[in-house]
């Protein structure tokens, strides 16, 4: 497989693969493809994957991409204005990415459902209570909104976030929700709390939430009389 990404925030991974290789994703994600691609569309790993997928936020089914007669070529995008990272996985590497953070990997990486390991996590991490186990080797793509930055962490060192700008991050890293105080989210405009991270591990934010991206837009729809 080989694989590029074009644009600027609005972007698309184009992938080149081969008879033999497969391409899943989640349904709806295909832009193109050429004309030697083959479809197939199940439920991949039977009913209880699909109902986890479910519970992800994701489709009950998902697309298989199959290469016929030589190089083929498949395009996807994600659903609002923002960015695409391919993340190797291979060597034993486990991320963790927000529930709608997946767009399309390699046969060999799986797609599971992860629980946060905390309730407060649950209940104010803004991605809820469950995420996406990512593992395999192989390579996968996944989106977020507006612009990324990645910080590798090192043993102990930590990072405050704002709620729900954590894209992705490696399963070394611990997760948690801290508490500003009531005078911060009452004064400062930053919200009652924040995701913390503590290293050893890589983490992924973006710039923009599709919910901050929603609220700014809302001034200037057409509104009843």
């Amino acid at each position: 497989m080989k694989y590029t990404i074009s644009g600027d925030n609005l972007q698309f991974v184009n992938i080149e693969f081969q008879p033999g290789e497969m391409i899943y994703s989640e349904a709806g994600s295909m832009v193109y493809m050429s004309g030697n691609v083959r479809l197939e569309t199940r439920a991949s790993g039977g009913l209880w994957k699909g109902v986890k997928r479910m519970a992800m936020g994701e489709s009950f089914f998902i697309t298989n991409f199959y290469a016929d007669g030589g190089t083929a070529l498949v395009g996807f995008a994600g659903e609002a204005p923002g960015k695409i990272m391919a993340i190797d996985l291979r060597g034993g590497k486990n991320w963790i990415v927000q529930k709608t953070g997946f767009i399309c990997a390699e046969q060999a990486v799986d797609l599971d459902i992860a629980f946060q390991k905390k309730l407060g996590a649950a209940l104010f991490g803004g991605e809820g209570l469950i995420l996406q186990s990512l593992r395999g080797d192989g390579t996968v793509f996944i989106n977020g909104c507006g612009d990324f930055i990645e910080y590798d962490l090192q043993p102990g060192q930590l990072m405050k976030v704002s709620t729900a700008h954590a894209v992705a991050w490696e399963a070394s890293v611990a997760y948690d929700i801290q508490s500003l105080g009531i005078k911060s989210a009452m004064f400062g405009g930053e919200g009652l709390f924040v995701t913390t991270f503590r290293g050893p591990g890589k983490i992924v934010l973006q710039s923009m939430t599709l919910a901050g991206l929603a609220n700014s837009l809302v001034p200037y729809l057409p509104q009843k009389n």
